[in-house]
């Protein structure tokens, strides 16, 4: 396995850092469309992808191993990157050791702290924000950006964790200078919505398998890089 991108004890670089948070189960085209949109709109340095080591919102049962994940997530990162370095997938939250997002802030705060960082989500994760850890000591501390999911952006914008925020909002055409603000500040980013989603794809290959001759999933099982 490659070495990480990102350095697990920091650095003192003065840069602006997306922060895509996520299972990757698997990393699909709506996370690339994210992390690109994000570059360019509010003018960051870099994307990370982090790969979480496990979700504690989410079922364990259909979740892929960690280095697969991990692996798909590279495969998006270099496919947005046309051999750059401007996205990068990473694993330094399971070397963080950091169950929760509000603690995983606070270490890279610390061991990154001329970085500004800001935290990337779709809309469907802005209305669930009120159901994560300490969810108002993250808005405190970490300026964030949300992005348009189908279906999902009437009801995050009239949600507790928007109407809670709703004071700290910035109209979309001051995205770029979000990350030099002084939290707390966020903005919602109108753009063309990816439908891609990481259910449906896990729901077409679980039908794919279902469909196939038993001996196709024998060799399936034998060779892995054909999953």
């Amino acid at each position: 396995m490659p070495p990480d991108p990102v350095p697990r004890w920091g650095d003192r670089r003065r840069t602006r850092i997306g922060l895509l948070g996520g299972s990757f189960n698997p990393a699909h085209a709506g996370h690339l469309h994210v992390a690109e949109l994000a570059l360019r709109r509010l003018r960051l340095d870099q994307i990370w992808l982090m790969v979480s080591p496990g979700n504690p919102l989410k079922a364990k049962r259909g979740m892929a191993s960690m280095a697969d994940r991990l692996a798909s997530a590279r495969a998006i990162a270099q496919a947005g990157n046309a051999g750059g370095r401007k996205i990068v997938a990473t694993a330094i939250e399971g070397a963080l050791h950091t169950r929760y997002t509000v603690d995983t802030l606070k270490i890279l705060r610390t061991r990154f702290p001329r970085a500004r960082f800001i935290w990337l989500m779709g809309a469907d994760n802005l209305e669930q924000l009120p159901a994560w850890n300490e969810w108002l000591e993250i808005a405190r501390h970490t300026n964030f950006a949300v992005f348009p999911r189908p279906t999902y952006n009437h009801r995050a914008l009239a949600g507790q964790a928007s109407q809670r925020l709703r004071p700290a909002r910035r109209v979309a055409h001051t995205a770029p200078a979000l990350a030099g603000l002084r939290p707390p500040a966020w903005v919602f980013l109108p753009a063309r919505q990816n439908y891609e989603s990481a259910t449906a794809i896990r729901a077409r290959r679980s039908g794919d398998q279902d469909n196939r001759p038993q001996a196709a999933h024998t060799a399936s099982a034998a060779n892995p890089a054909r999953r």
